[in-house]
């Protein structure tokens, strides 16, 4: 059935430099694993899912819920593999909702297609532009390109993914546990040291800015 007119914050997500990796069964296994974590995390007006090669979808009720999307599925598969996102708001019209990935078009996902093309150029670059991993572009209606929400969320992104571990898998589990809602206490008896050293360590990597910086996301562009 024919849907149309319906606003999403949609997600386009691939994995980086996914040639290198020479399991591919075992890299695409991997990423829908980690899509199946998030869509238990955050319930989406279409759940995460691959589409071709090493893309991935999803639509979310709101930026702020795509954002914390793409957050999480990093962290879900760092270290071994990093992933980049564009997120685009906007209209869709969804033509075929039985069918996988969903038949649809609309200015949402023509936005997370230029945002991910952006960061896709950003990685041929040199310097601070390549620990960009995700972008975000609105068109809904009457927006404007550069609008001040736009610009808010693309500075917050700028920084979050610079506080992203890439090549700590303990850190990468604390930051993923925080962010999901786990106690301290809990993330302590998982990995068997104090709460004070869970606490201080996350200071020290930025987790609790992160989950506050999503929070503050939440309440502006909600």
């Amino acid at each position: 059935m024919e849907r149309q007119g319906e606003w999403c914050a949609a997600l386009l997500g691939d994995v980086v430099a996914s040639k290198e990796h020479a399991d591919r069964a075992a890299l695409q296994r991997r990423v829908q694993d980690a899509l199946a974590f998030v869509n238990e995390q955050i319930a989406g007006l279409q759940p995460l899912e691959v589409t071709i090669g090493d893309e991935f979808q999803g639509a979310y009720r709101s930026v702020a819920d795509a954002v914390r999307a793409s957050l999480l599925i990093r962290l879900a598969l760092l270290p071994d593999v990093d992933t980049r996102f564009g997120i685009g708001s906007g209209t869709v019209t969804v033509f075929d909702a039985g069918r996988s990935p969903i038949s649809q078009d609309g200015p949402a996902w023509w936005a997370a297609r230029e945002a991910i093309e952006r960061i896709h150029g950003q990685q041929r670059r040199s310097g601070h532009e390549r620990a960009a991993r995700t972008w975000y572009l609105a068109r809904d209606e009457g927006s404007r390109p550069g609008s001040d929400v736009e610009s808010f969320v693309n500075a917050h992104l700028l920084c979050r993914d610079v506080l992203v571990p890439r090549d700590d898998a303990r850190v990468i589990a604390l930051q993923r546990g925080w962010l999901t809602g786990r106690s301290q206490a809990d993330l302590a008896a998982e990995l068997g040291v104090s709460q004070s050293a869970v606490s201080q360590r996350l200071a020290r990597t930025g987790a609790f800015a992160l989950r506050d910086a999503q929070d503050v996301l939440e309440g502006v562009v909600a």
